[in-house]
């Protein structure tokens, strides 16, 4: 995998501090050297250059060669799926949920390592540099502590039918969200993603045929990439998630986006489990990656059996803490069963009143993150403002946004 689509990355575009002179790059090193080892072993085994590190991390290149490929049991399982009864897939992901959890190699649902990353490299450049206080450029504008981001893949027709019930819901409760559509799978309901577009609602794609087999191979790949590329432009959009959340970093250059959000922070249980370690949006190569950082809702629900929204409201607490970005992924095929309309909506109505977060749509998340990252000043951002890093007397760091 190529180091450089992660080169847009480097922590100092991560925090955009602003001093004068700006510290040099050696001093970036020594301390990006110093952060390293709370980072996991696998991470590290190519080095502590910065590059092998965001590639091991945001790359998910810590997980070897041969990460991104399905077996062939999986690949025929996922091929089946949508022949499959929904009771037979739900009872099969939960028999599989206790060995996942134990083979997998980050923490879930909090993986907290690469944000000590990022805190301990300015908390180090902080000591290099004889400092205990370090002005930034917040991360998130208007002074939000943290974004919250709401994104729905539409899989059926009968999903694509209940998306009306959604938007009304969160249009009653604050909310706008993004709804990811199919785009051969079923017939496109233009008119409804008109009416959506004009009340503030964002339409992105959610795959070509969402069979499959669209990453089977590179060719294979190129080919739908263009009839994939053909829809972005037909309906306008310039966000897309993977079907399934196949994956693949490099293959994914060719898509005409300027974001992708087919990558998450940590998820054992997804086809190719792994996970990036971010918590914020970060550059892809071409595009920006908005990776989810919330369970998907069939997870919560089904696979964990959980009837209340309290892991991911335990997420979203942990996540304004650390001025992140709480982004998840609902489905309205699920969506209109009892149980998960309940835990969804009971969400929506617990942070509905939240002033600390900044309430986005993933396209504008993904602008604002690019537009910050190239940033020389506050003044120069619109809606930015000015955060502080503090160190303390015993080593600390800490960022008030």
């Amino acid at each position: 995998m190529s180091a450089g689509l992660y080169a847009g990355n480097h922590p100092a575009r991560f925090w955009q501090p602003l001093l004068a002179p700006e510290p040099d790059e050696a001093l970036w090193d020594a301390a990006i050297r110093r952060a390293a080892a709370v980072l996991p072993y696998l991470a590290r085994t190519a080095g502590d250059g910065v590059e092998r590190l965001l590639e091991a991390t945001l790359g998910e290149g810590q997980f070897g060669d041969r990460h991104w490929r399905l077996s062939p049991a999986r690949r025929a399982y996922y091929v089946l799926k949508p022949l499959l009864p929904r009771a037979l897939v739900v009872r099969a992901r939960n028999h599989d949920r206790a060995r996942a959890q134990r083979a997998f190699p980050l923490g879930w649902p909090i993986e907290d390592r690469y944000r000590r990353f990022l805190w301990d490299v300015i908390g180090e450049l902080m000591v290099l540099d004889g400092r205990t206080e370090l002005p930034f450029i917040s991360f998130w504008p208007f002074g939000a502590r943290y974004a919250l981001v709401l994104t729905h893949d539409v899989e059926t027709a009968a999903g694509q039918r209940f998306v009306p019930s959604v938007a009304e819901v969160e249009e009653r409760l604050g909310f706008r969200s993004s709804f990811n559509f199919v785009a051969e799978r079923y017939p496109l309901d233009h008119g409804l993603m008109d009416d959506l577009t004009a009340r503030g609602f964002e339409v992105g794609l959610h795959g070509r045929r969402h069979d499959g087999r669209e990453l089977r191979s590179r060719r294979v790949f190129e080919r739908h990439a263009r009839h994939i590329n053909r829809h972005l432009r037909h309906l306008g959009a310039v966000g897309f998630r993977s079907p399934l959340t196949h994956r693949h970093p490099e293959w994914m250059q060719s898509l005409e986006v300027e974001y992708d959000a087919s990558f998450f922070d940590s998820d054992p249980f997804e086809p190719v489990p792994g996970g990036t370690m971010s918590l914020w949006p970060f550059t892809m190569g071409r595009f920006l990656e908005l990776p989810y950082t919330l369970p998907q809702d069939f997870t919560l629900i089904d696979v964990l059996g959980e009837r209340q929204p309290r892991l991911w409201l335990e997420k979203t607490a942990y996540l304004r803490r650390c001025c992140g970005m709480a982004l998840l992924n609902a489905h309205p095929d699920y969506l209109r069963e009892t149980c998960h309309w309940q835990v969804y909506t009971a969400f929506l109505e617990e942070l509905s009143g939240d002033s600390t977060c900044w309430k986005a749509l993933p396209r504008d998340v993904a602008r604002w993150w690019r537009e910050r990252a190239d940033a020389e000043s506050v003044g120069a951002l619109p809606g930015a403002r000015t955060g502080l890093v503090r160190r303390d007397e015993i080593g600390e760091t800490e960022v008030v946004p």
